[in-house]
C-alpha cells in the first residue's frame, strides 16, 4: 500500500476508523477486523477516549497485542466524557493521556489529536503540554479536530523557538462535503500540514449501499438514525451518488472506489480513515486506496458534485 506523512509519521493511505470499536462490534469482532487491518497492510488506527464509551481504546489495544508497534496508533482528548471535563487545559490533557495509554495497553501515543477547540485555555498553553509529552516520549506527534482555518493560522503563531505544532487537522470531508476547501485546505498547502478526512463516505452515503426509492438498508447507520438518516437520503443526494456510481461503473469501480481516490487525489490528504465492522469492508477499502483515476475523471466528479 501507497504512504504518505504526518510530520515525522509514514502511514498508509487507507487508515482504519475504530469508532465502530464497542459501540456497533463487540470485542471479538474487533478482534476480526483489525487482523484484517493488519494483514491488509494498514498502519494508521484512529480512535479517540470517547468512542464507544470509552471501549474502542481498550479493544484496539487488546487488538494488536504484541503488533502493536507496527503501527501508527492515533487517539484522540477533548470531549468530555463521564467524569472527565473535557478541554485541552495542560491539567487535563495530561489525564486524558494517561487513562488512553491505559486502555490502549502502550507506553505511547503515535499522534495525539485535540478531538475539538478549546475557547477557555489560551493554544500557547495547549502547545506547550503537548510538546512536553513529546520531549518526555509519551506522544510522537501532535494534531487537531474540527478547526477552522482561523483557528489553525492562531495556533501556528503560538509555535515559539522551533517547539512542535500541530502536524495534522482531521476534518469532515468528503465529496458531497466541501467546506475544509474554503480555509482548511488552502492552510495545509502552504504549510504541509497533513489533512485527515472524517466521514469520507458521507457516513457511508457513498458506500453503494443506498439507493432512490428504496429504505435504507437494516443494520446500516443511516438505518439506525431515523429521521436524521433520512435527511441525509435526500433525493437530490442520492441522485448525485447514482451520477457518481456510474462515473466510476464506467471505469470498472464504484462509488466507493471514487470516494477514496477523489480525497486522495489531494496532496495534503495523509489518509482515507473509514471505519468497518467486517473483513470485507477493509477488503474492499484496501482496493480502493489503490486507484488512481484520471485528472479529466476527477473533474467530472467535481462537476456532479460541485463545491
Amino acid at each position: 500500500m501507497d504512504t504518505r506523512k504526518i510530520g515525522s509519521l509514514t502511514v498508509s493511505v487507507v487508515g482504519l476508523g475504530c469508532n465502530n470499536f464497542g459501540m456497533r462490534i463487540g470485542r471479538s469482532e474487533t478482534d476480526t477486523v483489525v487482523g484484517a487491518a493488519l494483514d491488509a497492510g494498514i498502519t494508521l488506527f484512529d480512535t479517540a477516549d470517547v468512542y464507544g464509551g470509552t471501549k474502542s481504546e481498550e479493544y484496539l489495544g487488546a487488538a494488536l497485542g504484541a503488533r502493536r508497534d507496527e503501527i501508527v496508533l492515533a487517539t484522540k482528548f477533548a470531549v468530555p466524557y463521564e467524569d472527565h471535563a473535557g478541554g485541552a487545559s495542560p491539567a487535563y490533557i495530561r489525564t486524558a493521556l494517561e487513562d488512553s495509554l491505559r486502555r490502549l495497553g502502550t507506553d505511547h501515543v503515535d499522534l495525539l489529536q485535540q478531538h475539538l477547540p478549546d475557547d477557555k485555555t489560551p493554544v500557547a498553553d495547549t502547545l506547550g503540554t503537548l510538546a512536553e509529552l513529546v520531549a518526555e516520549g509519551k506522544v510522537r506527534e501532535f494534531g487537531c479536530s474540527n478547526f477552522n482555518g482561523t483557528m489553525l493560522t492562531e495556533a501556528a503563531a503560538a509555535v515559539v523557538n522551533a517547539a512542535p505544532g500541530y502536524v495534522s487537522v482531521q476534518n469532515q470531508y468528503n465529496v458531497l462535503y466541501r467546506e475544509p476547501e474554503d480555509e482548511v485546505l488552502p492552510f495545509c498547502d502552504r504549510t504541509g500540514t497533513a489533512f485527515l478526512p472524517y466521514f469520507p463516505l458521507a457516513s457511508g452515503l457513498l458506500s453503494g449501499k443506498y439507493r432512490a426509492g428504496e429504505e435504507a438498508p437494516e443494520g446500516t447507520r443511516l438505518a439506525a438514525w431515523g429521521e436524521r438518516g433520512k435527511k441525509e437520503l435526500s433525493d437530490e443526494r442520492l441522485a448525485k451518488v447514482a451520477a457518481l456510481d456510474a462515473l466510476a461503473r464506467a471505469e470498472g469501480h464504484t462509488v466507493l472506489d471514487l470516494a477514496f481516490a477523489w480525497l486522495l487525489s489531494h496532496p495534503s490528504v495523509a489518509s482515507v480513515i473509514a471505519g468497518a465492522t467486517k473483513p470485507e469492508q477493509i477488503a474492499a477499502n484496501t482496493a480502493a486506496g489503490q486507484w488512481n483515476p484520471s485528472a479529466e475523471l476527477l473533474a467530472q466528479a467535481d462537476a456532479i458534485a460541485p463545491r
